[in-house]
């Protein structure tokens, strides 16, 4: 029991990580690509990938079985739409040297999925969740007070990956199965916005750019592999443990955009921040009691 936790702690690490640096450094370094190609190459090459692993692993009958259901189709083509979305707006956050404005979403993410579930779902609570919510609600208000404007992709990156993790949560699928669902009912969306840059001429995938169009290949298997290592990390470890792992992602993220990248933080933005850290110290105490 306590190797099959280790186990499933170290590959949640692994995943996260990945997305936290390694996912960073390649979308980075492919950014030559407008988000919205880098967004369809990523849902058409996901797709791929993920007919060859579920004809590798056998689940045919598992796919059949939620596709023959109109719900389960209408649900995961929100909850497609909903990361689709969110890879889009984290793309241009990285392509515009925003990732420190992209992790605060990821950051945030979790407590406001307790504020839908709470909403929408009557999910239990307890006056410190809601005090965590508070908290993240009032960093937000602070940003808004003093930048006169709206952190929309800090809040984007967190409202669509909360609600999508909702809708998941609720269809109860194998997560494979559920992004290849998800990633084949968008496939022609993101094969019509690929027709859009070729005619327009702002494509670069084609075959003029063989070496271009290769690293492109590889949004299928970025956005896959940690997937699979988080998915069997969750399973082995706990929607807890694995949970409060995830935290390294944005903290990473976080990290590579003032050492690496050399986004500027200045006093407010980081004051915002440390209110959000509170408020995810309060959140991951309470998970570790459940």
């Amino acid at each position: 029991m306590i190797n099959n936790t280790l186990s499933g702690l170290y590959l949640s690490l692994a995943a996260s990580l990945w997305w936290g640096i390694i996912g960073v450094i390649y979308f980075k370094f492919v950014s030559f690509a407008t988000p919205i190609e880098l967004v369809a190459h990523r849902t058409i090459w996901t797709a791929f990938f993920l007919l060859i692993t579920t004809f590798f692993f056998s689940k045919w009958n598992v796919f059949f079985k939620v596709v023959e259901n109109k719900k389960n189709l209408f649900l995961l083509f929100l909850s497609g739409s909903l990361v689709m979305t969110n890879w889009l707006t984290w793309l241009y956050a990285v392509s515009i040297n925003r990732l420190v404005d992209a992790s605060l979403g990821y950051f945030i993410f979790p407590i406001f999925s307790i504020f839908f579930g709470i909403v929408f779902f009557k999910e239990s609570y307890n006056k410190k969740k809601i005090f965590s919510v508070i908290l993240v609600f009032f960093s937000i208000i602070y940003l808004i007070l003093y930048y006169k404007t709206l952190p929309w992709i800090g809040l984007t990156v967190a409202i669509t990956f909360s609600l999508y993790g909702l809708i998941r949560k609720k269809l109860n699928i194998d997560s494979d199965v559920a992004l290849l669902i998800e990633t084949l009912l968008l496939t022609p969306f993101a094969i019509l916005a690929f027709y859009y840059l070729v005619k327009t001429d702002l494509n670069i995938f084609s075959l003029n750019e063989i070496k271009l169009s290769f690293y492109l290949l590889w949004t299928g298997p970025i956005t896959l592999i940690p997937l699979y290592l988080y998915a069997k990390g969750f399973q082995l470890a706990g929607i807890g443990p694995a949970s409060m792992i995830f935290f390294v992602t944005p903290t990473s993220q976080f990290l590579l955009g003032i050492l690496l990248y050399e986004e500027t933080l200045d006093i407010h933005k980081l004051f915002s921040f440390l209110i959000i850290w509170i408020a995810i110290f309060i959140y991951l105490n309470e998970l570790r009691k459940e």
